[in-house]
This record gives C-alpha cells, structure tokens and sequence, in this order.
C-alpha cells in the first residue's frame, strides 16, 4: 500500500512551514478565513509559499470567498489547490475551475450518515473532497473547520467515493493510526492536532503526527 499522504493546515510561521516540509508532508495549507486564529493575508501568505519546494503542494482554505477575495489569494499565494470550506455550491465550484483552472479541494461537513450525500453534488466538479467534523449548532461562533472535532470514523468505513478524498476532523498524533485503520483515507489533514494553542503549531506534534500516518 502507498504512504499515506499527510496535509498540515492552518500553517502561519517560517518555521512552521520548514518544519512541515522536513517532517515529509505533502500538502500544506493556508487559510485565508479572516475570522480563524489561522488566518494569513495575502502579503504573509506570498512570503510563506517562498519556501515550500516544488513536490509539496501548496493549499490555499477560504471560506464562501467572492472573486475578489479570491484573485488576490490565487496571485499572492500561487496555491496549487484551491480549498473551498463553505457553503460553496456546485456551481460555484464550476466558475471557480473556469475562473483560475486550478484543482479544487471541497470540504464536506459530517456528523451523520445524511451527510455524506453531498459527495454525488460535487463528484463532477471537486477534483478532491475533504471530510471533515461539521460543529454541533450549540457550539458558539464555531469554525467551519480546525475546531478539534472528529466524527464517527465508521460513517465512511467501506465508502467508495468516485472523488478522491481526504480525512480531516480532529486528528492527532494518538488517533490518526486508527482513523486510517476505520476508513482507509490514504489522505489525511490536521490543523487543531498539531497545535500548543489555536494558531499556534508545534514543530515537533507536527513530526510525530507525520511518522504516525506514515506508520500504518
């Protein structure tokens, strides 16, 4: 079986950035969401995206972004992904692809199995989906990822997808190894989980998540 393949999100720091890149991760991300403590602007986000080499792929997050918002992310950040975190609809998704002919990653908010019949509304135009923990409606001014949540893993266990996907949600050095196991994501996402504080990631957690993925 191929490595797991590991995205590290919300990344904000040079050394941060190195860090994630020496650990082996193959995505990072950059989160453009003005309201998360990750939050990057365009300027911070251009000097950032200087260091990371070409075979690590550079993942820029925004939430229900206007065009406006999103032309200055795609110059300054050069992103090879575009990570669409909202409401976004399908053909939303398509006037982006025609917009900047850049992949599109599309995250799927899950706390119950109704969820997952959103993945049929993106399969023609998400050319990767993000399953990630959609917040319970008491949780106040809740994120619309990076929130430390997990869902139940076994929701996906045995799914299909025609899209290639990735597991995001709460995951960190101590369950990532069993959350492969339960869902068979070759791909996986942390942001909260390799974190001192909200915002604030640790070089070494973001390591010994990495070796943990790569583990199983």
């Amino acid at each position: 079986m191929p490595l797991t393949r590991v995205k590290i999100c919300g990344l904000s720091t040079p050394e941060t950035v190195k860090a994630a890149i020496d650990a082996g991760a193959d995505y990072l991300g950059f989160n453009f969401f003005l309201r998360s403590p990750r939050y990057v602007t365009p300027t911070l986000a251009a000097e950032l995206v200087r260091l990371v080499p070409p075979n690590v792929l550079n993942v820029a997050l925004a939430v229900d972004a206007d065009n406006a918002t999103w032309d200055a992310i795609v110059v300054a950040a050069k992103p090879d992904i575009l990570q669409l975190h909202g409401n976004e609809s399908p053909a939303r998704l398509t006037e982006l692809k025609a917009r900047f002919g850049l992949p599109l990653m599309k995250a799927i908010p899950v706390s119950g199995p109704e969820d997952l019949d959103k993945m049929a509304l993106y399969q023609d135009c998400a050319d990767l989906l993000l399953f990630d923990a959609k917040p319970p409606k008491s949780m106040a001014n809740a994120l619309p990822g990076g929130n430390g949540l997990r869902f139940d893993w076994s929701l996906l266990a045995g799914q299909k997808p025609d899209t290639p996907w990735m597991l995001s949600g709460g995951l960190d050095t101590d369950n990532v190894a069993e959350a492969i196991r339960v869902t068979g994501t070759e791909m996986v996402d942390a942001s909260s989980g390799v974190e001192d504080a909200p915002g604030v990631k640790n070089p070494a957690l973001i390591a010994s998540f990495i070796r943990a993925a790569r583990s199983t």
